[in-house]
């Protein structure tokens, strides 16, 4: 199976899909959320697999097992809609820390697609760790600051804190230190690529440039 890209008719199913919020209307279209959504993703994990493997050979490459499931968990959440209008994959060691374990992902959602490499969500541990490398300049840290700050292709995004805890550090540095969440991202703001068999080669590339701030993530979670 290739990755010929993914439709208009995978995103019109996601939107319809949640707007029903009907589980007996899913059950009557599974075959086209098989066809359009999850068959294809399944072909871009096959393919990307292996180069994904490079980066960490512990990293879940099983389709099965990183494929974002079409209806939404809502044990936790004042949305009570039972399905996504989005879809994703990730890559990460360990699925049961997915919430707050350093990954790579894919997304397409109806304004677009985005991958990059972060957290959903850091822990206070993590992030406190992740201050102490920086302030030591820690070589591997070093590396990643140097991995960041020589592409324009991804942008660093995660909530911040609002008053300065690091003014006297140099200002490049802040922009980490001051972080209470971290990812690096890139954003594409129609379907250009995500619709494109380059998808692909796009994610190989754009995961391999980041395996330094990968590789920054994976020592302050003391697993590198």
């Amino acid at each position: 199976m290739s990755f010929n890209g993914f439709t208009k008719e995978a995103l019109s199913f996601l939107f319809e899909n949640r707007m029903r919020n009907s589980k007996e209307w899913y059950d009557e279209h599974k075959d086209v959320y098989k066809r359009t959504v999850y068959e294809p993703f399944v072909a871009l994990v096959q393919e990307i697999a292996p180069e994904v493997l490079k980066i960490d050979e512990k990293l879940i490459t099983t389709p099965s097992r990183i494929i974002s499931r079409v209806r939404r968990d809502t044990r936790f959440t004042k949305d009570k809609s039972l399905y996504r209008d989005n879809a994703w994959i990730v890559f990460l060691r360990d699925k049961s820390q997915m919430s707050t374990a350093p990954c790579f992902w894919f997304e397409v959602s109806q304004n677009g697609s985005s991958y990059g490499v972060g957290y959903y969500g850091a822990q206070a541990s993590a992030m406190a760790r992740m201050r102490e490398l920086i302030l030591e300049r820690h070589p591997v840290f070093l590396a990643a600051l140097k991995c960041y700050e020589s592409q324009d292709q991804f942008v660093m995004g995660g909530e911040s804190y609002k008053r300065n805890r690091y003014p006297d550090e140099p200002e490049n540095l802040q922009q980490w230190l001051n972080r209470k969440n971290i990812y690096f991202e890139c954003v594409q703001k129609d379907f250009s690529l995500a619709f494109s068999k380059a998808l692909p080669d796009a994610l190989k590339e754009g995961y391999m440039k980041l395996k330094p701030i990968y590789d920054f993530l994976c020592l302050v979670e003391g697993i590198l």
